[in-house]
């Protein structure tokens, strides 16, 4: 799986990375974890709380958004934007 990751500030995309993970035995969503958790890593960002709407995003148009209420901790963006571009 190849996960795009995209932070913006003021409506600006200010970093852009992307992570391939293999298609082991997992589930597509334990792939889907592992992809954005080390997605996060290399943005040098918090993981974010994964939401219902989150799930219902990713699953009808491969991408979702995460706005900073969705973090424990303070983050100096305004949302990230993760995109699967190939599964």
């Amino acid at each position: 799986m190849t996960l795009e990751g995209r932070l913006f500030v003021a409506n600006r995309m200010t970093e852009i990375r992307e992570v391939t993970t293999e298609n082991t035995d997992t589930s597509y969503s334990r792939c889907l974890e592992k992809a954005l958790v080390e997605l996060c890593k290399q943005l040098d960002i918090p993981v974010p709380m994964w939401m219902k709407k989150n799930t219902k995003e990713i699953a009808a148009f491969g991408q979702t958004i995460f706005f900073r209420e969705q973090y424990t901790e303070i983050v100096r963006f305004d949302r990230f934007q993760i995109r699967i571009i190939e599964s």
